[in-house]
């Protein structure tokens, strides 16, 4: 079946799944569902501490069996730590067919590639997977489809029981022995615990492992004790210090600032830019140079911020510092900067439902006029791919792409033309994680080109001194200086589904075929 992005979905994959194919952005606003509900032990005669000896200990009195799904989220990013001691001891029980369920995965992960050959884990759902793991999902290792959804659709999928998670693990830099978590404070601070909130209310057994143990109350709680079932301390949960590797940092790229310049200037020469706007960025280096150059033009022209939002930057919080911005709210901190501002007046922790869930009553992504957006490709039909590379391989995360730009009036994608003599600006993206209709415009260095269906954004555009360019001609240049790549060989076997954030599918990812030399 053909979805509303032209991908075809293989009947056997709606079937298999009981999943219906994207229709559209909107297609099911104002759908009514029941939520599901975990199951809850009565805690009613304690001896008021809630603290086994250990990992393993935890994983007993919580009932682990083969087969369970099991809960991650991924506030320290390249140092986290929780996953791969919980796997380990999965593994040395001799528990199998594990499913992962994490709010991301990366590189610090991938001493678990060992599970997957061995049985240990036979499937993953996440918003990202880098490394070793995206690279065995894209040889098609593991058991099950691997199932990428966006932060909201995560929660979503958790919400609705689409998704039953049996045991989940909370990093918490500080905790309570009654089992009261906070993301700040202790060695291994990250900042809040966003993700992991919808874990610690769905499901059915609740584990903290702490590396910094302190007196209770440890309030005011980011998760409360009356959702978690047992406290373990360990020696460390994370390394704080590799939060801010990879995508996480400020660019000194020329044709990167360029962009950023561009996106200045367009999002100045919008009616939504006024006081009160609302904004938030990536973490792409163009994006970051971004924020700073609109904090200089803020400053010039007396306009405020009415709050920002998402994964929070250095960058957006000076803007509280220096009293450009009323509010932050926060889901992930990227840099310790934004860390240490966790607390500071303004600066608040939501949850990654109130972020982004489109299957609540409302989340802050519907409020946003601007969201600034970094991408692998992006095609003609201003689709976009954020996670698989352009060799077929399984390289990135969907995190809330797709929601920000949903939710957002104006969504803007920074990208270079040209990636790694790579065309970034393509006929058709590798796979669809982002659909056109709901990104607005995009900038290259190369040029701006504003999506057909935004009308009004063009009539905007006329006022401004910007190089402006339909978007088949930036495909057009960027094939006429490295020339039209080949399409990436896959193989028929399906390994993973795209959600989009409504939990239709937005495509598949099939498993890439293995690179054959010629003998010529």
């Amino acid at each position: 079946m053909i979805n509303a992005v032209g991908r075809e979905i293989p009947e056997e994959i709606l079937k298999e799944t009981g999943k219906e194919p994207f229709m559209g952005v909107h297609h099911f606003d104002g759908h009514e569902y029941k939520k599901s509900s975990p199951v809850t032990k009565a805690v009613a005669n304690s001896n008021g501490s809630k603290i086994v000896d250990s990992i393993r200990e935890s994983l007993i009195k919580c009932g682990i069996k083969d087969g369970m799904v099991l809960g991650f989220h991924h506030h320290f990013r390249e140092g986290d730590y929780v996953v791969n001691m919980v796997m380990k001891e999965v593994h040395d029980m001799g528990i199998k067919d594990i499913t992962i369920c994490a709010s991301s995965l990366g590189k610090a992960h991938d001493p678990l590639i060992d599970y997957i050959e061995d049985g240990t884990i036979i499937g993953i759902q996440s918003s990202g997977v880098r490394g070793k793991i995206g690279k065995a999902i894209s040889e098609g290792k593991l058991k099950k489809l691997t199932i990428m959804r966006s932060h909201g659709g995560r929660v979503r999928a958790i919400e609705s029981g689409e998704v039953k998670i049996d045991i989940s693990f909370i990093g918490a830099p500080t905790c309570d022995d009654y089992g009261n978590c906070r993301g700040v404070g202790g060695k291994s601070d990250c900042g809040v615990l966003s993700y992991a909130v919808v874990d610690s209310e769905y499901a059915d057994k609740v584990v903290a492992i702490t590396d910094c143990l302190v007196p209770f109350p440890n309030y005011p709680a980011q998760i409360s004790m009356t959702k978690v079932d047992y406290v373990v301390v360990v020696d460390e949960i994370g390394n704080p210090a590799k939060i801010a590797t990879g995508a996480a940092k400020p660019t000194t790229d020329l044709r990167r600032l360029l962009m950023a310049d561009y996106c200045t200037q367009f999002v100045v020469n919008t009616p939504y830019f006024k006081d009160g706007f609302s904004y938030q960025t990536g973490v792409g280096g163009a994006s970051i140079a971004s924020t700073i150059s609109l904090a200089k033009i803020m400053e010039e022209k007396n306009i405020r911020m009415g709050f920002g939002v998402g994964g929070l930057t250095k960058p957006m919080c000076d803007l509280l510092k220096n009293g450009q911005v009323d509010a932050l709210m926060d889901t992930q901190d990227f840099d310790l900067d934004a860390v240490k501002s966790v607390g500071s007046p303004g600066h608040y922790p939501i949850t990654a439902g109130e972020y982004a869930n489109p299957f609540n009553k409302g989340a802050v992504v519907n409020k946003l006029d601007f969201v600034i957006l970094a991408t692998l490709e992006v095609d003609v039909n201003f689709n976009c791919n954020v996670v698989v590379g352009s060799d077929g391989m399984v390289t990135g995360a969907q995190g809330g792409h797709p929601d920000t730009a949903a939710g957002a009036k104006c969504t803007i994608i920074l990208t270079p033309l040209i990636q790694g003599r790579i065309p970034a600006v393509c006929t058709n993206v590798t796979t669809v994680t982002t659909p056109g209709e709901a990104v607005d415009v995009v900038i290259t260095d190369y040029g701006v080109a504003i999506n057909p269906r935004r009308q009004d954004l063009m009539e905007y555009a006329k006022n401004m001194d910007l190089p402006f360019k339909t978007i088949e001609e930036l495909r057009d240049i960027a094939y006429s200086i490295v020339g039209e790549p080949e399409p990436v060989q896959f193989d028929d076997k399906i390994v993973g589904i795209i959600e989009g954030r409504d939990g239709t599918i937005m495509d598949v990812v099939r498993k890439i075929k293995p690179f054959e030399f010629s003998e010529e």
